[in-house]
């Protein structure tokens, strides 16, 4: 017990100094006004797509679905439709704000803070695989999709809808990496040094543009998205771990250590991609913003508070 809290409170550590420096930088003006949107579109276009494609390829395809891998995405889905549904049926929100408040109920942070949590805490790296194949692949195609259709300008032809992801660059990446997979090649250390040196920007550079957003927030201010950002932070951190738990004790069965790698694995916060993507798409930066600000230490109290309760 005592190593898997270590471990939570390791993944965060690293978070949090990296959310730092981005905010010194940014309250001493060292990079300019518009870094944080110019470091957001880097991490969006290119080093993204570039982790993405040397992750999957290296995946084995036979180890996507599992029965903690279930739970996850059975919570994901029912987290993200409840927060659908009350911010866009009852308080009436636009199709851009309720889709990143719904990602910000519902798609974890599985790059950095899920591969330091699956170290750690979980043990094997491999088990989060499953989570960060499930977003890249399905969750984010589908909400950026929503995103792009959203800010377009009357209804969208058939021809546009089947360009889409030919058009995002994180689908592109997140295809070509399975592609290689799939094949069976394994591509030259040549060939993957340069998008590995690029990836490895994506971690860090979202974590920055997130640290320099942080001058002047309130995320416990009062306002019109108040009732949004408190919504999907007790989606993110209460709601969804405690689905994918009953889910995977009551509805599949499952063993006592798979509970647990499905509570955790919904238990981590907000991503910072969810920030990332509301700068990108010009909707709901400040709800984006809040919403992981207040998530990544609440998620350190649930997760620990797991580490506690399923031991």
């Amino acid at each position: 017990m005592i190593d898997r809290m270590a471990g939570v409170l390791s993944g965060f550590t690293t978070i949090w100094a990296l959310a730092a420096v981005g905010y010194v930088l940014a309250r001493f003006r060292v990079l300019g006004e518009q870094a944080p949107q110019v470091l957001a579109n880097l991490v969006f276009s290119v080093a993204t797509p570039a982790l993405l494609f040397t992750t999957l390829s290296r995946t084995s395809l036979d180890r996507i679905v599992t029965g903690a891998s279930v739970a996850f995405v059975a919570s994901t889905i029912v987290v993200a439709v409840l927060y659908t549904l009350v911010a866009r049926l009852l308080w009436k929100r636009g199709a851009r704000t309720v889709t990143i408040g719904a990602l910000g109920a519902s798609y974890v942070n599985a790059g950095n803070m899920g591969l330091a949590i699956a170290a750690y805490v979980l043990g094997d790296v491999s088990l989060v695989v499953p989570v960060l194949l499930f977003q890249v692949l399905l969750a984010a195609p589908f909400a950026l999709a929503v995103l792009d259709l959203a800010g377009g300008e009357g209804r969208p032809s058939p021809r546009r809808l089947a360009l889409l992801p030919a058009r995002n660059p994180i689908m592109i990446g997140s295809a070509a990496g399975i592609a290689v997979a799939a094949s069976g090649w394994t591509p030259p250390d040549l060939l993957l040094e340069p998008f590995e040196l690029i990836g490895a920007a994506a971690v860090p550079a979202a974590l920055l543009a997130f640290g320099m957003s942080l001058p002047g927030a309130r995320p416990l201010r009062t306002g019109p998205d108040a009732p949004d950002r408190y919504l999907a932070v007790a989606c993110k951190v209460v709601v969804q771990p405690v689905l994918a738990y009953l889910i995977g004790r009551f509805l599949l069965g499952l063993t006592p250590d798979q509970v647990f790698v499905a509570v955790v694995t919904a238990a981590l916060p907000a991503a910072q991609n969810v920030f990332v993507f509301a700068l990108r798409y010009r909707a709901a930066e400040g709800l984006a913003r809040d919403v992981v600000a207040l998530s990544t230490p609440l998620s350190a109290l649930a997760m620990t508070a797991a580490a506690v309760l399923l031991t």
